[in-house]
């Protein structure tokens, strides 16, 4: 089986509206990033950013299951990811709903990455306790796969309660999508090890990670000692089998990249027992997003075993 890697796919460029802010975009996008042999196309998560950080080098982001709706609509094996779901800004049986719906109506390709956030203004404007944000997203967790169960189910939470409801359609995927774990931090890591499917790390330099504020993992040693502490946590709760590690993005493709230098840096964090990896394009045109998306499949993807 081909090693999967992920592509993110430029719909919040809103800069750029007439390359990639319509209907017509998606579907050659999408359609593009299949054919490339793709694993999935990831959206992120920023339904109010804050002014300073979008300012500063932040980002705009569409609605991840409107996009993914739309994504899951022209394509038919493109797996649909969140990368990543800020899960503490909605009602835990909000999305647990969307997620269902979306991985019904596409057969089963719901893939959620997920994590705490780091944005208070972000937070300040949807009314949510920034400082208590790691506890509500355990809870959240919990409360979704009790809800993706089908069956009648009571829970009590934060600021909300079900004294006794149910949710169908349950997703196809059983006992529901899978769950990536976003964030670097110990806490992050634990909370892949008890809750999650998956770890969801960002590898990057201490200049990247500033401007998401998250822990850096881009030394050797850093990321051989989060591994360490992943391994040991499951130890200490007796989980048997670890969870998957599958990365964000760890290469940006541009004009003139390397597709040598690509190979060897997927195939070495594949080595190191990942299970997965993403990949970015970022260009102003369509097209050169298109034909370069291409390129990568023919030169690396289909390279990568």
């Amino acid at each position: 089986m081909t090693f999967p890697v992920s592509i993110s796919l430029p719909f919040d460029h809103i800069q750029y509206p007439d390359e990639f802010i319509s209907m017509e975009a998606v579907t050659q996008i999408c359609q593009t990033a299949e054919a490339a042999g793709f694993s999935a196309g990831c959206v992120t998560d920023h339904p109010v950013p804050g002014t300073r950080w979008l300012d500063n080098g932040g980002h705009y982001a569409q609605d991840p299951f409107v996009m993914l709706s739309l994504i899951a609509a022209v394509t038919t094996k493109l797996k649909l990811q969140t990368n990543i779901l800020v899960l503490p800004y909605r009602n835990p049986f909000i999305t647990a709903r969307a997620v269902a719906s979306l991985d019904v109506f596409s057969n089963g390709r719901v893939i959620l990455g997920m994590g705490a956030g780091y944005l208070k203004a972000e937070y300040k404007a949807l009314g949510v306790d920034f400082d208590a944000r790691n506890d509500i997203m355990d809870e959240y967790i919990k409360a979704m796969k009790l809800a993706w169960t089908g069956e009648d189910f009571e829970f009590e939470g934060t600021g909300y309660s079900a004294p006794g409801n149910r949710m169908r359609p349950v997703p196809v995927q059983s006992p529901h999508p899978p769950l990536l774990v976003g964030g670097n931090s110990r806490r992050a890591i634990r909370r892949a090890v008890e809750l999650g499917d998956a770890w969801h790390p960002f590898f990057a330099s201490a200049s990247v990670t500033a401007t998401a504020r998250t822990v850096s993992l881009a030394e050797e040693e850093d990321i051989d000692a989060a591994l360490a502490y992943l391994h040991a946590h499951c130890e200490k709760i007796g989980r048997a089998t670890p969870p998957e590690i599958i990365l964000s993005s760890v290469f940006t493709i541009k004009p003139g990249y390397d597709p040598q230098e690509a190979i060897d840096i997927i195939s070495g964090y594949r080595d190191k027992g990942t299970h997965g990896a993403g990949a970015s394009v970022f260009v102003d045109s369509r097209p050169q997003w298109c034909d370069l998306a291409a390129d990568f499949g023919e030169r690396v993807l289909a390279k990568l075993d």
